[in-house]
């Protein structure tokens, strides 16, 4: 089911080429080097769970009209950058796939409910003593 979200995704992406940023000489600024990578999730027809758990997942990278921006600009070449967009992509889908475990409600017995109780009344009276004295 991932296998086939990733690559619906990786059709449905554009990619687009900019100027990188950082070291690099002269090369960076001839060669657009960095990419953009834009995906509407909408298309994806995601489950509204997996859609939900993408739009956290994908925080401030995803825009108010859905679309998904991912911008690489690691390495010098545009082979490499292109590459590790569409990696992060896939990582981002198949992570947004996984269930998130249920937590286990943690079960306290009688002994350890009493010493919480009892630890406590102890720090209410200690805080009960503080106070403005008064010499009447």
């Amino acid at each position: 089911m991932s296998d086939e979200i990733v690559e619906r995704a990786q059709a449905l992406a554009t990619e687009s080429f900019i100027a990188s940023t950082g070291p690099g000489g002269q090369n960076v600024n001839k060669v657009a080097t960095a990419v953009q990578l834009r995906l509407d999730v909408y298309a994806l027809r995601l489950s509204p769970p997996v859609f939900a758990r993408v739009k956290e997942l994908a925080g401030s990278r995803m825009t108010s009209r859905g679309e998904l921006v991912l911008t690489a600009r690691r390495f010098r070449t545009q082979e490499a950058n292109r590459a590790d967009a569409r990696e992060r992509l896939a990582e981002l889908l198949v992570e947004a796939q996984k269930l998130p475990e249920k937590r286990a409600k943690s079960r306290l017995n009688r002994v350890g409910k009493e010493q919480r109780l009892k630890g406590k009344k102890l720090r209410g009276s200690v805080k009960a003593g503080r106070g403005k004295v008064s010499f009447d």
